[in-house]
């Protein structure tokens, strides 16, 4: 039986991570097992940066941005032999097993772990929503909710989204944008000029380009376009590139109930035995997968997302293997 484990959150800090540490904490201390905090990710392990966590601890939680833990990025984690040297650290902390909170290099390293003989269980937290085997990941509604928020108030934007178009691809369509440049799919200038051009003669006072970082600065963007317009466009481009503002932001209900209900499921798994896996979300039920198999895949948009955009007049270009 459990009597210890701990939690990290790690990499870039999303929305429901406290949610989810709260769920964690609390259905743990129903089951009679110790949970431990461990600050600041993977290298939180090795500096031996532990608290206890208990109701108290984390009463109140639940509505606060980011993560109570504090996140990094800890590149010596890589290293096989950091990982075997962050497994003895734990084992003589006498925490039997890890709670990983994370995007795919934090469940990367979970993977690792797992590899080494390590009891481990994932959450998938990531604004981008890049994380395969879970239709929704802790932090991106909140983050699309943010952003469309923004776009609401400005006419040109840059948000995230490094390899994964789904931030700029949704945010778009609920904001009612006229065109969304994602990574997946590559862009007409020509016929995005077309379609801002013809919105304009149909007495369009203004139009919203979307752009994922991914594919290339709002800057290098806004400098093509203007480069391909010439005199055609006739109307002032502003560019506003949110920059992490977007992981700002109380936790959205939808990110509150999904982080309490990833927390509450992986705390019961992981107590019943389960290990070496991530929780993730599909058809409105928790789910288990590998962490093994998670490396290397992306989730595919969503291709329903894709038509209706389309449908309702948006340019987003045609796939990028195409």
């Amino acid at each position: 039986m459990l009597k210890r484990i701990g939690i990290i959150t790690s990499g870039g800090d999303s929305p429901g991570m406290n949610p989810a540490i709260r769920a964690i904490v609390r259905t743990g201390v129903g089951l009679g097992v110790e949970v431990v905090g461990i600050q600041n990710g993977y290298q939180g392990i090795f500096d031996r940066e532990f608290i206890n966590l208990g109701a108290v601890e984390v009463s109140g939680r639940i509505r606060d941005a980011g993560t109570m833990l504090s996140t990094s990025r800890c590149l010596r984690f890589k290293e096989e032999s950091a990982q075997k040297d962050a497994i003895e650290i734990l084992k003589k902390e006498n925490i039997q097993a890890l709670m990983v909170l994370g995007g795919d290099g934090s469940l990367a390293g979970a993977a690792a772990l797992s590899r080494h003989g390590y009891r481990v269980l994932g959450l998938p937290c990531s604004i981008d929503n890049d994380i395969p085997d879970t239709e929704l990941c802790i932090g991106t509604d909140t983050c699309l909710n943010t952003v469309i928020h923004l776009i609401d108030m400005i006419k040109a934007i840059e948000v995230m989204g490094r390899n994964q178009g789904y931030l700029a691809l949704m945010s778009a369509i609920a904001s009612g944008s006229q065109v969304a440049v994602i990574p997946e799919f590559r862009y007409d200038m020509e016929k995005i000029v077309e379609n801002l051009t013809r919105r304009r003669l149909r007495r369009h006072n203004n139009s919203v380009v979307v752009v994922a970082e991914g594919v290339c600065t709002g800057q290098d963007f806004m400098n093509r376009l203007l480069a391909t317009a010439e005199d055609r466009l006739d109307q002032e481009v502003r560019l506003t590139v949110l920059g992490h503002v977007q992981r700002g932001g109380s936790p959205t209900f939808a990110d509150r109930y999904l982080a309490s209900r990833m927390g509450e499921f992986a705390m019961l798994a992981l107590n019943q035995g389960e290990h070496g896996s991530m929780v993730g979300l599909i058809r409105n039920r928790m789910n288990l997968t590998d962490l093994q198999t998670l490396s290397g895949r992306r989730p595919p948009l969503p291709a329903d997302a894709i038509r209706l955009a389309r449908n309702l007049g948006m340019e987003i270009g045609v796939p990028s293997e195409t």
